[in-house]
């Protein structure tokens, strides 16, 4: 698909990489040199991200109207500015709660600025009829990562102290806007067709919700992705407080399964040529809801373990392979001057969704115990299937004359 998108693509699993190294660094940091308790580890796990969604409101207009490549340099930048803090105040021995909340406030808010900014740049680099298949790549580049970044992450702080991986993961977001610098494009400055600020902070949630195939998908994956990560905490506390599970294995029940998105992301272009869209969107959407419940379930020892990453493997074998037909029907659903504020408007709905839906179940758990939140969450995800589309959508919109139209990734 072209240099330029072989550059964006290696940035991407540069960042991706570091990111998977230095995956949970802030609240282990928190605990093993802070000596954080749960209040402020949990606090820091859903402030900290709902305060950067906060922040990255009004920057969606600001994306929207300026070049993106710049603006995607100028996100990997601030974050490597954010993560490099903390190996350096901890070398001072001045690091403290309040600068991890802020740096996880402010990586937040560049991640979504990234991600909009990103989208809208990519629709100018690849053909329509390669969107599903961009969109693979870079999902299956975000699994790879989650799978293996995390192990080695772990034994590198074992090996070397707890702040190596937020200096890999600071040094990564540098490789990566040096990968986007050496595109060296000529990126038309998008002009802007709105006046008011108010009606350009919201007309990417008008948007989304104006739109009955993304609405229904929208509101469906607030629930689903709030769901399933609101369960990960209270796991955590099943796993290895109350079934004792070593720390390994419960590295291993994570780490393992996300070999799935492999499996699920390169054959997403494969079962929408065959089945179609909305079989997809339908029958995928459902199969990643139904086995969220199978965690209440878990027994010690290993026939625990092997459940957990059962489990695990089905839900990422089927958002894999959602994930990139999702992003793909999402940007041809909307117009390339709306693109940057669409896609922030949805990556701040989820981040809400998902500390909201994290903090109420840590206060469920507080008062009836884990399993019983975990059967909660799996029941409530049952019902999700019922907002997905029920028919085949209505033709996506179409781009003026004078824009590119294309596709989405990192979302």
């Amino acid at each position: 698909m072209g240099r330029r998108f072989g550059w964006l693509w290696a940035s991407y699993a540069v960042s991706a990489y570091g990111s998977g190294l230095g995956f949970g660094a802030l609240p282990l940091i928190a605990v093993l040199v802070l000596h954080a308790g749960p209040a402020e580890v949990s606090a820091l796990s859903a402030v900290g991200p709902a305060v950067g969604a906060m922040l990255a409101v009004p920057l969606a207009p600001w994306v929207e109207f300026r070049r993106k490549r710049p603006v995607m340099i100028a996100a990997d930048l601030v974050r490597f500015g954010a993560m490099a803090s903390i190996p350096l105040t901890y070398a001072c021995g001045v690091l403290g709660i309040g600068q991890l909340f802020a740096v996880s406030a402010v990586v937040a808010a560049a991640k979504i600025a990234f991600g909009a900014a990103s989208g809208a740049y990519l629709k100018t680099l690849v053909r329509p009829e390669d969107l599903l298949v961009a969109n693979s790549r870079f999902e299956s580049t975000n699994w790879s990562s989650i799978a293996i970044g995390p192990p080695l992450g772990g034994a590198a702080i074992g090996a070397f102290g707890p702040v190596i991986t937020v200096l890999a993961d600071a040094g990564s977001y540098l490789l990566s806007a040096l990968g986007l610098t050496a595109i060296r494009d000529r990126e038309e400055a998008p002009r802007r067709r709105e006046t008011g600020k108010a009606g350009s902070l919201l007309d990417g949630w008008r948007h989304l919700l104006g739109d009955p195939g993304l609405r229904a998908l929208y509101l469906n994956n607030l629930l689903v992705s709030g769901l399933i990560m609101a369960t990960e905490p209270v796991l955590a506390v099943l796993l290895l407080r109350q079934l004792h599970f070593p720390a390994w294995q419960y590295g291993l029940a994570f780490a393992a399964p996300c070999l799935g998105g492999l499996i699920g992301s390169r054959l997403a272009p494969r079962v929408v040529a065959r089945y179609g869209r909305t079989w997809v969107f339908r029958t995928i959407g459902t199969l990643r809801a139904v086995w969220l419940v199978g965690l209440a379930f878990v027994r010690p020892g290993v026939v625990g373990l092997v459940t957990v990453m059962a489990v695990e493997l089905a839900i990422i074998v089927n958002m894999s392979l959602f994930t990139p037909v999702l992003a793909t029907y999402r940007l041809e659903r909307t117009p390339q001057h709306l693109v940057a504020r669409t896609l922030s408007a949805w990556s701040i709905g989820q981040q809400a969704a998902i500390a909201a839906l994290t903090a109420l179940g840590g206060l469920l758990a507080t008062l009836t115990g884990p399993r019983t939140t975990l059967a909660v969450a799996g029941l409530l995800a049952l019902a999700t299937p019922l907002l997905l589309p029920r028919r085949e959508p209505a033709a996506p919109h179409e781009a003026a004359p004078h824009e590119p139209a294309l596709l989405d990734s990192r979302a």
